[in-house]
């Protein structure tokens, strides 16, 4: 059995470029379905937000159009109920030590407070030189901004990377009045970015890590974080 840590967002909302809250949270899915296929194999995941705060689903990630129908909107509801996303430790707290593997969902809180966090990105530097399987998708690489060495450097720099693309934030309806776009400054800090199909499952894998393009990928990115546990 392997320990996993999910590092996830710890805000509600998201501030836009107008100064105005955009409600969110994490993307239901981008949990959901990772966690149900760590723990179906066996695994133990614990979760990890700034301060502890419980992590807030994004309303709209819970609704049974961004899931399939009402049956997927009610499975992905009955696993985010797991006490491990209702009791979450502290990320200032945790001991990567302690661990097997991280995993970053998405969702558009992270682009508040993960893309800043100091404490994430020192465990995200960690996890990647230390070589332990390091999973993140969609919005989470904005965590990835949070990583940078003593000179400055960002610590995935050179890495091949994808996550939410302009594309997807356009066509989301978001792209205008956001105050950055992920896939500009994952570029700006020296990540090899890939580029897949708008909403179609892509991921990219370089040395240890996983990145996921969009919530369609979260199963494809925990299969391929499987493998390298095994």
């Amino acid at each position: 059995m392997a320990r996993i840590l999910f590092v996830m967002t710890g805000v509600d909302h998201w501030t836009l470029a107008d100064g105005t809250s955009h409600p969110t949270g994490f993307w239901a899915e981008e949990a959901a379905t990772p966690y149900e296929a760590f723990t179906a194999a066996g695994h133990e995941v614990t979760v990890a937000t700034p301060g502890g705060a419980v992590p807030t689903a994004d309303a709209g990630s819970l609704a049974a159009e961004a899931n399939g129908g009402r049956d997927g909107a009610e499975r992905v509801a009955a696993v985010l109920a797991a006490d491990a996303f209702r009791h979450p430790v502290r990320i200032e707290d945790v001991d990567l030590d302690d661990y097997d593997a991280v995993f970053y969902p998405g969702g558009h809180g992270p682009m508040e407070d993960l893309a800043v966090d100091a404490g994430s990105g020192r465990l995200l530097t960690r996890a990647l030189d230390g070589g332990k399987p390091l999973g993140i998708v969609c919005h989470g690489p904005a965590a990835m901004l949070a990583a940078t060495r003593p000179d400055g450097s960002n610590a995935f720099a050179g890495y091949r990377v994808t996550a939410f693309t302009n594309a997807e934030e356009t066509q989301a309806g978001l792209a205008d009045r956001a105050k950055w776009l992920l896939q500009d400054r994952l570029v700006e800090a020296g990540v090899d970015f890939r580029e897949g199909e708008p909403w179609a499952p892509h991921i990219e894998t370089d040395r240890n890590l996983v990145t996921g393009q969009n919530p369609a990928s979260s199963g494809p990115l925990a299969a391929e974080v499987l493998k390298m546990l095994a």
